[in-house]
Parts: C-alpha cells; sequence; structure tokens
C-alpha cells in the first residue's frame, strides 16, 4: 500500500486522549488525516457508510460505551469487506490474556496507551511505521505488542 496520505480513523470515547492523538499526529508531520468516533456504535456505523472509502488504519480502544472494542473488533472480521482492515489496539491495560485474545482475534498491533506525550508521539511514529513496512499485515506475536 503506497500512498501520499493515508486515513487513519480512532475510535475512542476519552475526549483527552483524542486530543493528545491529533496533537502527536501534527506534531509527527506524519501524512495521515485522521477522523474519530467516540464509541463502538459510532465505529460501526461509520465503517459501514465509507464505502469502498475505508481507512487504512483503525487505532480502536477496547473500553468505548454502548459497543466496545472486542466487540468492534469480532464484527469487523467477521464482515467481509472489513476484515483486511489493519486494526491497531489502543488501550490502557496491558493484561498478557487479553493481549493473546486480540493476537488471535486478528488485531493487527496492541499499544498500551502512554501517559508521557514523547512516548505517545513515538510509539503513534512506531506504529505507523511498523504497519506500513509490514504491509498492513499482523506482524509474528514476539511484534504484536508496542511500547515506547
Amino acid at each position: 500500500m503506497n500512498k501520499q496520505i493515508y486515513n487513519l480513523l480512532l475510535a475512542d470515547d476519552d475526549d483527552d486522549d483524542c486530543i493528545f492523538f491529533r496533537e502527536a499526529l501534527d506534531e509527527l508531520s506524519l501524512p495521515v488525516v485522521l477522523t474519530t468516533v467516540h464509541d463502538g456504535v459510532e465505529l460501526m456505523e461509520y465503517l459501514e457508510t465509507t464505502g469502498d472509502n475505508l481507512p487504512d488504519i483503525l487505532f480502536l480502544d477496547l473500553n468505548m460505551p454502548r459497543k466496545n472494542g472486542h466487540e468492534c473488533l469480532t464484527e469487523i472480521k467477521d464482515i467481509e469487506v472489513l476484515k483486511q482492515l489493519p486494526v491497531i489496539i489502543f488501550s490502557t491495560s496491558l493484561d498478557t490474556k487479553n493481549v493473546d485474545l486480540l493476537y488471535d482475534m486478528g488485531a493487527t498491533y496492541y499499544i498500551s496507551k502512554p501517559g508521557d506525550f514523547s512516548k505517545l508521539k513515538k510509539v503513534i511514529s512506531d506504529a505507523f511505521v511498523k504497519a506500513s513496512e509490514n504491509n498492513f499485515k499482523q506482524p509474528d506475536r514476539a511484534q504484536f505488542v508496542l511500547q515506547p
């Protein structure tokens, strides 16, 4: 996937996290356009209405109202036109059992949200670079979790 500008979608109900994510992207000067949705129902409605204009990468928070990230990932992987969508889990927890489950469910990468802005920039940059270098495919389990 060699594009001029990548379309990123962030699904996160925390307004502050969304603002920090956007500010990190702005400071990184990555060739991206960011769209944000604030819960799982809004995410699935967005994906169902975008047609052929799907995002290049979805950053998915796990703890969202109305429909959580696990439910969304399950639905995404069950819908034929969405199952190839690269999904990077973007969550505050780093529970090993949960990480293993998300890997088995088909998530592309897992990021534990850092509290520090410089670490956030680094991990977003790393995720974008690694995903694009890996042609947006899931890596081996040992490279699944990205940490700043």
